[in-house]
């Protein structure tokens, strides 16, 4: 897809009205809005903002509608990791089956009974059979996914760990998916929620060892290859993500000479250059520049943020919403485009879009 293309259908996500105009999922979500998902707690916000979060990526993905749905409501019939139910599967599967069709249905419970820590271990253990089948245990018993749900279901953790994991899981569940649970009396910080909300040190490296399965001679081409890791055409090393996410945080935290910002914008070059695959360090890269008035890396670094947050349909950097990393991103390519920023720093609270 065009990058023009891939930012015009990122920008008609923006607005929360997106997911009402959507013919298939919008039908579902009163429903799933009366089971009180808007105000369950998890994670990075509410239950309600993450289901939809995890609809977006696979929207922009051109996932299937019954994958899409999988998303929407994939843990509605509760799971291993997370307290919630919201259809008891023992008495609900039918009013769930009359709401979204048997094909989706199908896959949300077996989403929701296999253990996912096992999914996980099993395809990054290259598990997968020649087929393109997985044999699982579930709480249910023996399973064996056949290739499609392998791809659906790598897709959709793809999805849902890029919507919600930030630092404050990557202490709780430190090593996942190989963790042991830790005391949580002893590491009481750890659990203090919702902590300094640093980027991930080492799950977008386990998101493109997901996309690496797709690449299966059985299951490539049953599904569309998400959009990140060019086309999940690459993997990213553990090491330069724990790398990135550090010199990353370091900008936040201001530990850089103050005064000049090149070691600043050389760091965030050192950053983009372990991880190239997130937006936010392009933004930070970008703004730098523009206050140097060096517009050309300016616009390159801006345009480059964009299409990586279009790629992902969520934020990396999750102290604030992809929604507003997207129009910062879009004033600042604007801003690059026209050659123009802001010389005082209290004019800064004056930017905006012009359309």
């Amino acid at each position: 897809m065009k990058q023009d293309d891939l930012l015009s259908r990122a920008i008609s996500f923006l607005d929360d009205e997106w997911i009402a105009q959507d013919p298939v999922l919008a039908p579902v979500m009163p429903i799933v809005l009366g089971r009180g998902v808007g105000q369950d707690w998890h994670k990075a916000g509410t239950f309600k903002h993450h289901l939809v979060g995890v609809a977006r990526s696979l929207s922009l993905w051109n996932q299937p509608d019954d994958v899409r749905l999988l998303g929407l409501l994939h843990s509605v019939y509760g799971n291993a990791q997370v307290d919630i139910m919201k259809f008891d599967p023992a008495s609900e599967r039918g009013r769930v089956r009359d709401l979204v069709g048997e094909s989706a249905e199908r896959l949300i419970y077996l989403y929701c009974v296999i253990a996912r820590v096992d999914l996980v271990r099993a395809l990054f253990n290259n598990e997968i059979r020649g087929d393109g089948s997985l044999a699982l245990d579930s709480s249910d018993g023996p399973v064996t996914l056949e290739a499609r749900d392998v791809a659906a279901f790598a897709i959709v953790t793809m999805a849902d760990i890029c919507e919600q994991w930030y630092s404050w899981q990557d202490d709780i569940y430190s090593g996942y998916p190989d963790y042991e649970a830790q005391s949580a009396a002893t590491h009481w910080v750890a659990g203090l929620w919702p902590g300094p909300m640093r980027p991930t040190t080492y799950r977008i490296s386990q998101v493109s060892l997901l996309g690496q399965c797709l690449q299966h001679p059985a299951i490539k081409d049953l599904l569309p290859v998400p959009l990140v890791f060019d086309g999940c055409q690459h993997a990213l090393d553990r090491r330069k993500e724990a790398a990135a996410t550090a010199l990353y945080w370091s900008v936040i935290q201001q530990q850089q000479p103050m005064v000049s910002p090149e070691a600043t914008i050389d760091v965030l070059e050192q950053c983009i250059e372990n991880n190239p695959w997130v937006a936010e360090p392009y933004f930070l890269l970008a703004q730098l520049h523009l206050t140097a008035g060096h517009f050309e890396p300016a616009l390159q670094a801006a345009t480059t943020g964009l299409q990586r947050t279009a790629e992902w349909g969520n934020s990396w950097d999750k102290r604030v919403g992809w929604d507003a990393w997207v129009s910062w991103g879009r004033i600042l390519e604007q801003s690059a485009r026209n050659r123009t920023w802001p010389q005082q720093l209290n004019k800064l609270n004056n930017v905006a879009l012009k359309f």
